[in-house]
């Protein structure tokens, strides 16, 4: 499908790892609605110098949404580091351990293993930020590669039921604008016996003018064909494609403006109930097109 032509969901995910000489990175991207492009950055103090080339990566392929990024290194330890334990805070914390269980005797003492992952435990805190500056932007990459998948895939559902919800209110509109006429000729001569007997000294010109005069106040046939201009509009955004959220709200807001205008003129209960579904169809609508992008 032609990249132009997709159109986006601002809830995506994608985690990615990769195995490097010293351990493990892993990246994990998440977003969900938001107006404008808002970015989190998750990341360890030696990778903050990375942060900057990262948000211009994303923000050339993020228009909105709320972004978590999310950057973690899991270290690959050597018997070289298992020789650099940190004695001095070794018996730190056995003080500290020892401190604690005096005040509460139940407390679960620290283990071995918690011993090994304290910070500074063995020796080694800093990162080798530079020798993984290349691996963890190709990282980044790939991630968000899988990232804006994820979105466009969601996009595309979105997009399908916008469409199906969009043919079901055409074919409404197309089924009740034969009735417009006629309920108007069935109105006004329902309410020409009632002008009659209300108004008895006034002649027909006066008759006809007020039937002129209100058939103007419940014609809705302007309002159909607005309603059908704008869901030509939305039909034409939606396979045009790209960041298509704004427009489609604002189109939404319209239609739903001439579907309560139709409502509020009927005369005809079946126009009535027609408006009514209308404006389900276009909430339900107004409510998906709050997830693009």
């Amino acid at each position: 499908m032609d990249k132009l032509a997709l159109i986006y969901s601002m809830t995506g995910y994608a985690a990615v790892t990769r195995d490097v000489p010293t351990g493990t990175l892993n990246l994990e991207l998440r977003s969900v609605n938001n107006r404008y492009l808002d970015i989190h950055f998750r990341l360890p103090d030696e990778f903050r110098s990375l942060e900057s080339v990262m948000r211009e990566a994303l923000t050339a392929r993020l228009s909105r949404g709320k972004v978590e990024f999310r950057l973690g290194f899991s270290r690959l330890l050597g018997a070289e580091d298992l020789q650099q334990l940190n004695g001095e805070l070794m018996q730190r914390l056995l003080e500290l351990n020892n401190t604690v269980k005096a005040v509460l005797p139940d407390t679960r003492s620290l283990g071995v293993a918690d011993i090994l992952r304290w910070p500074g435990m063995l020796g080694v805190d800093t990162l080798p930020a530079e020798d993984l500056r290349e691996p963890c932007l190709e990282l980044m990459h790939a991630a968000m590669d899988d990232f804006v998948a994820a979105r466009a895939r969601e996009g595309e559902k979105l997009k399908d039921l916008l469409l199906d919800r969009l043919s079901t209110m055409r074919q409404l509109t197309i089924e009740v604008a034969p009735r417009i006429p006629i309920s108007l000729v069935a109105f006004q001569e329902k309410l020409t016996v009632r002008l009659r007997e209300a108004m008895v000294n006034c002649d027909d010109d006066r008759i006809r003018q007020e039937l002129v005069l209100f058939a103007g106040k419940v014609d809705v046939d302007e309002e159909l064909s607005r309603l059908q201009t704008h869901m030509d509009e939305v039909e034409r955004t939606l396979m045009k494609g790209g960041p298509v959220g704004k427009r489609l709200d604002f189109l939404m807001q319209e239609l739903n403006r001439e579907a309560n205008t139709l409502g509020s003129k009927s005369a005809d209960a079946e126009v009535s109930k027609v408006a009514m579904e209308l404006k389900v169809l276009i909430e339900q609508m107004r409510e998906q097109v709050q997830n693009l992008e």
